[in-house]
């Protein structure tokens, strides 16, 4: 029964602590650094996005009022030397101001074109790393649905033997197992308690070979129930 909950308790602690569980660790720091300046950047694309739109808006606005004003020139309407020299100078100081405005409206565009470039890539980072976690999961997942069904066959044959143990020797072992790491029970190997690694000495192995074979020994030095076997040295 020893061997089978060492072999449990292998099972679980490799399910318990997966091959995959560091690389995990590691991605979803990054993911969440990733994320964080994601979101950072969709706020710098939409502001960029919302100047670009007023830029836009304010050359269409110029534009608007110098056709208005080049209409009013063209059209005959004005005759007066001096209003018609007034409006000449208006249209001046109307190109110069698109002349700034679409400076600006390029400066705002290449701005939105670089902020989206950088959004792309930490959109691309993300997806990537999201992808390499969905194969690490997916295969944790699995060795872990695997593991359990190791887990339930190896119990399913402990039962078989605990079913057949006294149940005051079962509650001593069970003690055991809890103080001693998990080792209730050490078998008795070339003289050597396999629990505690100690080599008895002549005078307990002469009481072991004196000892009937159902009656429950133990080890002087570790307390551990020993196993008497073949290859025990009595």
């Amino acid at each position: 029964m020893q061997a089978l909950d060492s072999q449990v308790d292998h099972l679980r602690h490799r399910r318990n602590h997966p091959v995959e569980a560091a690389e995990i660790k590691e991605l979803l720091g990054k993911r969440a650094d990733v994320d964080g300046r994601l979101r950072d950047q969709r706020i710098v694309v939409d502001d960029l996005s919302a100047a670009q739109a007023k830029a836009d808006a304010d050359v269409e606005q110029v534009k608007a009022r110098r056709k208005r004003d080049r209409d009013r020139m063209d059209s005959g309407a004005i005759s007066n030397p001096k209003d018609l020299e007034r409006m000449q100078h208006e249209l001046a100081t109307l190109e110069r101001r698109i002349t700034v405005l679409e400076d600006e409206e390029i400066e705002v565009m290449e701005q939105v074109e670089e902020a989206g470039s950088a959004l792309a890539e930490l959109t691309a980072a993300l997806e990537q790393i999201d992808a390499r976690l969905g194969v690490l999961t997916s295969a944790r997942d699995e060795r872990a649905a695997e593991l359990d069904q190791e887990i339930a066959t190896v119990a399913a044959g402990r039962d078989a033997i605990v079913a057949e143990l006294p149940a005051d020797l079962l509650a001593l072992y069970e003690k055991l197992r809890a103080a001693k790491d998990g080792v209730g029970a050490a078998e008795l190997r070339v003289r050597a308690c396999t629990g505690c690694r100690i080599t008895l000495d002549p005078g307990e192995l002469n009481v072991l070979r004196s000892t009937p074979e159902d009656t429950v020994v133990r080890c002087q030095e570790c307390m551990r129930i020993l196993v008497r076997g073949a290859e025990s040295g009595l």
